[in-house]
C-alpha cells in the first residue's frame, strides 16, 4: 500500500503536463472562466431590469383621523342627548 502503482504515476503525470506544460493554459483556463462568470451576471442582471416595471410615483395618501384621547388614556366620553 505505501507503494503508487504505474497508474498512479501516470495520473500525476498528466496532471503536471496539464498544469505546468505550454504557452499558459492555467492562465488561459482562468480567464475563459473569469468571462463566463461575468457574462453570468450580466445576464441575470438583465433579467432583473426587464423583470421589474418603472417604479411610479403617487400621490401622498391622506391620513386617516384618529378619535382624541384624555390624559389617562381614556376615550373622551360621548353626549348621548
Amino acid at each position: 500500500m505505501g507503494g503508487l502503482s504505474l497508474w498512479h504515476w501516470l495520473v500525476v503525470i498528466a496532471v503536471v503536463a496539464v498544469l505546468f506544460g505550454g504557452k499558459g493554459k492555467i492562465s488561459g483556463v482562468m480567464g475563459d472562466f473569469a468571462k463566463g462568470i461575468k457574462a453570468f451576471k450580466s445576464g441575470m442582471k438583465d433579467e432583473e431590469d426587464a423583470a421589474e416595471p418603472p417604479a411610479q410615483v403617487s400621490p401622498p395618501q391622506p391620513q386617516p383621523k384618529v378619535a382624541a384621547t384624555t390624559a389617562a388614556g381614556e376615550q373622551p366620553a360621548h353626549d348621548h342627548s
